[in-house]
């Protein structure tokens, strides 16, 4: 099994850490198993550390983590029931692809929701609100004017989730991030083009300024924009990546 980045373990994290190899993070022995192993397995894929059509062996990847093969397998069968695995019979396990089927319809689920969240919030935003989102836009500048594609999306994401926080939503974030997990392997993808990553910062600011200046359509309309942004680029990559992406 290739991996193909590393993904660094947070700082501050504390207990006795079991190394993993180039890709997969470190499994603290001293919080639960199994939820870190399917996280440590679910974020290689989705930031693409392991590719597409890329074999998983339970046995490697317990030996990998130091962990039984257990965990390791509870990981890949709710990994397959999210789409991001296929278990073969007789074959094995493989990261699935990404198919732009599921892209799109992650698209709309998710699209539906946010569009909601911010239309409301564009009547009942708290003053708080908008500086710190302001402040999370300022440190996508930085992300954006250094390449530095990494930062950007775990601002990215960030900037999502506090919407829902805001709206008192959290439950509507734990549904997308459910359904997301397919385009953010695009969003991964499409790190190498600088002009992606701006573009998606002006259509953030977009959306602030909409929810700023209380205008729920126009919020609504550029969270559309936005959201669709990571469709039209999976459609596009379908043709340049097709050893990637299964149209």
């Amino acid at each position: 099994m290739a991996n193909k980045r590393r993904v660094e373990e947070p700082a501050g994290v504390e207990g006795t850490l079991v190394s993993g190899t180039e890709g997969l993070e470190a499994i603290n022995i001293r919080q639960p198993i199994a939820p870190q192993v399917y996280e440590r397995v679910r974020r290689a894929i989705t930031t693409l550390a392991m590719l597409p059509s890329e074999a998983l062996s339970e046995k490697e990847l317990s030996l990998q983590l130091g962990v039984s093969r257990t965990p390791v397998r509870e990981a890949l069968i709710r990994l397959a029931d999210e789409g991001l695995i296929d278990i073969l019979p007789q074959r094995g396990s493989f990261v699935a692809p990404i198919r732009l089927k599921d892209v799109e319809e992650a698209q709309f689920i998710r699209e539906s929701l946010e569009v909601a969240v911010v239309r409301r919030l564009a009547g009942q935003s708290s003053p708080q609100f908008l500086t710190d989102i302001k402040a999370n836009l300022a440190r996508q500048e930085i992300a954006v004017a250094d390449r530095n594609g990494d930062l950007f999306l775990e601002l990215d994401e960030a900037f999502h989730k506090s919407f829902c926080e805001e709206a008192g939503l959290s439950k509507s974030w734990r549904v997308i991030q459910t359904v997301k997990l397919q385009m953010d392997r695009v969003r991964y993808l499409s790190l190498p083009d600088p002009a992606h990553l701006k573009t998606l910062l002006a259509q953030h600011w977009e959306i602030v300024h909409a929810i700023e200046h209380q205008e729920p359509q126009h919020a609504s309309d550029a969270m559309t924009a936005h959201l669709q942004e990571v469709l039209r680029t999976a459609r596009r990559l379908s043709v340049q990546r097709a050893d990637l992406i299964e149209r």
